[in-house]
């Protein structure tokens, strides 16, 4: 990467922003080989995202201001797993993963601990369908004198699925009454989730 990052004129005038497309086309690159490829495409993929990552601290090495290299990157990431797995590295005890699950939830609300919003530290970059199961995630863990309604609750109606393929079937068929209307599934959905995030911020203030 240091050779390539001196040596290679295209290389040299990448920035962080320039990687990002990158960086999401090798992600989704590596979610097909995982969900559909073989071995030999997981390992390739897993290669490629992993050069992103190596890219991506070059050119921080690069920065005039604040500085980092992969070993900086390496450092923190060690630091934050041994934090957050007091069971492995420390007296705690967890037996099974829920267990795992609260020591993880624990150090990590105590990393986080200026959030104020369950919303914070939530990308909107995150595809709409993905996003929007965070956010429902996230608001049936805020206390119950401040829950909402999720909109699954009365908008879901007959189109509750028995299973994970079900749910497939009837999103697709969802997305092709859209289609058949003149409707954008995805502008819908994004609105759906701004009136989501707006009703978690408006139960939160009121709580």
């Amino acid at each position: 990467m240091r050779a390539i990052r001196e040596r290679c004129v295209w290389s040299q005038r990448i920035t962080h922003d320039d990687l990002v497309p990158y960086l999401v086309e090798e992600s989704a690159e590596l979610i097909d080989a995982v969900e559909t490829g073989t071995r030999a495409d997981l390992r390739e993929e897993l290669g490629d995202l992993l050069w992103q990552v190596l890219f991506h601290a070059a050119v921080a090495a690069d920065d005039a201001d604040d500085p980092f290299d992969i070993d900086d990157v390496a450092a923190v990431l060690v630091e934050k797993m041994v934090r957050r797995h007091p069971h492995v590295f420390g007296d705690a005890v967890a037996t099974t993963p829920e267990d795992v699950l609260v020591h993880w939830n624990a150090a990590k609300a105590a990393e986080k601990s200026d959030r104020r919003s369950v919303l914070d530290g939530v990308s909107a970059h995150m595809p709409s369908l993905a996003l929007a199961q965070k956010l429902l995630g996230r608001a049936a863990a805020l206390p119950a004198r401040v829950a909402i309604t999720s909109p699954a609750d009365g908008a879901a109606g007959d189109l509750q699925a028995g299973s994970e393929d079900e749910l497939g079937e009837r999103l697709l068929a969802l997305v092709g009454s859209a289609r058949a209307n003149g409707w954008d599934a995805e502008r819908a959905l994004r609105s759906a989730i701004r009136r989501l995030e707006s009703d978690i911020r408006t139960a939160e203030q009121t709580g």
